[in-house]
């Protein structure tokens, strides 16, 4: 909630509101539900690799509620708008499967590409 309020404007949900009116007009019935919320502090994740993300994200996570009712039985699709490690996916992916109702996939707008250090099998690999 602070992230948004310093940002003035959520702009994960307003690319989750974007492509589910795009699915609406393709004849889908797509709707853009905000039902996670943060339900534990985490560290400032600039600098921390995908094991540090892993640890610093698990559990905080949870969806608000009264807000599983209007998601069960429907296919839930998570949105994310940079894709890093994974880490904020895995544990809202996490959190919706515990409330009950689990997401079928997720969709990104980006990806980080992720450096392995030179050698056997090394250069760029996605993220």
């Amino acid at each position: 909630r602070a992230a948004v309020r310093a940002r003035g404007h959520d702009p994960t949900l307003r690319l989750a509101r974007a492509a589910a009116r795009e699915l609406r007009r393709g004849g889908l019935p797509a709707r853009a539900l905000p039902v996670q919320r943060q339900v534990r502090p985490v560290h400032d994740q600039a600098g921390l690799g995908a094991a540090e993300r892993r640890r610093n994200l698990h559990g905080a996570l949870g969806v608000a509620p009264g807000r599983t009712g209007r998601l069960a039985g429907r296919p839930v699709v998570l949105v994310d708008d940079l894709v890093t490690t994974g880490a904020s996916l895995a544990d809202a992916a996490r959190a919706l499967h515990e409330a009950g109702c689990p997401a079928r996939a997720a969709a990104t707008v980006a990806a980080t590409v992720r450096r392995r250090p030179h050698g056997p099998g090394g250069g760029a690999q996605p993220g």
